[in-house]
């Protein structure tokens, strides 16, 4: 194992780069103390969305104008490339070289600009199809924001007298397309870690084309894939708040605590709930490779943030987190001929496998079989129609509901479950369903919609805040 940390900041805090020096970056470190690090950055808050289409509205960006045919990319494309110029003049009282920054920026776009011309003039004969290379493109285009907030990073590292290293994963102009473990491994290849500081892009061009897999989740799977191949001692998430026991925003900044400590299996069951401390796949990869993983508050320097350990189990019975969502649908199956039928579960799960519609929890009786998934689409209803046709005698709803979880490294005790439902019924919450695997890390209700909010603030005061 390596004495250096490989340490991922996320979009929204490179967008407050002055304070990431101040507190993470330099700080007041010693100069022995400021390399043994490997940062894996984001792209600028905001740039990724202009480059492919705003991860929450949809709003179009350069990669669905080309996709759907439009000339406008290319008018999009340049207001990317004005706003990183902006996002340049911004960084240049931190020492950024603003003709260097911008030389940089203009090569990448102008030369994905005559790519994609290109491509469109190839597309234009019958024998190629744009559809065959729009992947290609989104990596393309998608790699550029990471090697703008990667390049300036060095850059501004440099002007400061730090030996900084731009690790550029991004396969710009590269003649050979490499496995994404070789691509890692050739990139860090004969560095002196103790006296080199290396800024990597978040986005690795490899064969095996991680947009395809994990499209917008990417970077995380970058920092895992690098600390696990660079025998990394510790991999440190740097995010603009703590991992707390609830939403601050929803249970109170005063009530909420600082989890501190736990465990990788509590980390499944955050990711699952689309909470992420970290992407699962890479959280699973770091913890085969007995890499600790540390969560920390840029602008908390200060304190040591939450770590996330394969053995950890808190030494008193305790809840870490209550969370939950509330954009699921339960997919039920009544058939008083399931009773006793073999295999009859099976069929219903073969089904899902077929539409690639995961579940997040599962309730069962007698007669009934219901499913949590998130997000109704057009692959529910098919799913949904093709259940109808396989069991002809079942009644099937779909019903929008909420879910919320308490979970912990310890929460096994007698009572607990009794606690829990107490305190949402003394908030007048009624609990459709209940799960809860014998493990006991996690407990799950199911509520109604307009009972989210309070649900989870009734369940943190009843086994966090008392």
């Amino acid at each position: 194992m390596g004495l250096h940390t490989v340490e991922k900041i996320g979009g929204t805090s490179m967008s407050r780069f002055g304070e990431l020096l101040d507190n993470i970056i330099i700080a007041d470190r010693s100069e022995q103390e400021l390399y043994n690090r490997i940062f894996v950055v984001s792209a600028y808050s905001g740039i990724t969305n202009m480059l492919l289409e705003h991860k929450k509205t949809g709003q179009a960006g350069v990669y669905q104008f080309f996709a759907s045919g439009e000339s406008e990319w290319k008018n999009a494309l340049m207001r990317v490339e004005k706003e990183m110029c902006k996002i340049n003049e911004e960084l240049k009282p931190l020492g950024l070289d603003i003709t260097v920054a911008n030389s940089f920026i203009h090569d990448r776009i102008n030369g994905t600009k005559n790519c994609l011309e290109d491509l469109h003039s190839l597309c234009s004969y019958g024998h190629f199809q744009l559809s065959d290379y729009l992947l290609a493109v989104r990596e393309l285009l998608s790699s550029i924001g990471e090697a703008h907030s990667a390049f300036n990073s060095v850059e501004i590292l440099k002007s400061k007298g730090l030996n900084a290293h731009f690790a550029d994963l991004t396969g710009w102009k590269d003649n050979k397309n490499l496995p994404f473990d070789e691509k890692v491994k050739s990139s860090f290849e004969g560095i002196e870690f103790s006296k080199t500081l290396c800024v990597a892009t978040g986005y690795t061009k490899c064969t095996e084309g991680l947009m395809k897999t994990f499209d917008r989740g990417y970077s995380e799977i970058t920092f895992s894939k690098i600390a696990c191949i660079t025998e990394a001692a510790e991999g440190i998430i740097h995010k603009e708040f703590h991992l707390c026991s609830g939403d601050p925003n929803l249970v109170g900044i005063d009530k909420v605590e600082i989890i501190g400590q736990t465990n990788f299996d509590v980390a499944d069951q955050l990711a699952d709930l689309g909470m992420e401390a970290i992407h699962p796949k890479a959280s699973k990869d770091m913890e085969m490779s007995d890499i600790n993983i540390r969560v920390k508050n840029d602008f908390d320097p200060t304190h040591s943030g939450t770590l996330i350990s394969k053995s950890f189990k808190s030494e008193k019975h305790r809840v870490e987190m209550v969370t939950g969502r509330k954009d699921l649908i339960a997919i039920e199956v009544m058939d008083p001929g399931m009773v006793g039928q073999s295999g009859y579960d099976y069929r219903i799960c073969k089904l899902f496998a077929e539409h690639k519609i995961s579940y997040i929890a599962k309730n069962t009786n007698a007669n009934t079989i219901t499913h949590y998934i998130a997000n109704r689409n057009k692959t529910t209803s098919q799913l949904v129609e093709d259940l109808k046709s396989e069991f002809a005698t079942a009644q099937i709803r779909m019903v929008d509901v909420a879910l919320v979880s308490a979970i912990g490294s310890n929460i096994s005790y007698p009572g607990f479950m009794a606690k829990a439902a107490g305190k949402l019924a003394e908030a007048g919450i009624n609990i459709l369903a209940v799960d809860q695997c014998m493990r006991q890390v996690n407990m799950q209700f199911v509520v109604t919609i307009d009972s989210f909010e309070e649900a989870v603030k009734a369940l943190h005061a009843g086994v966090v805040e008392n």
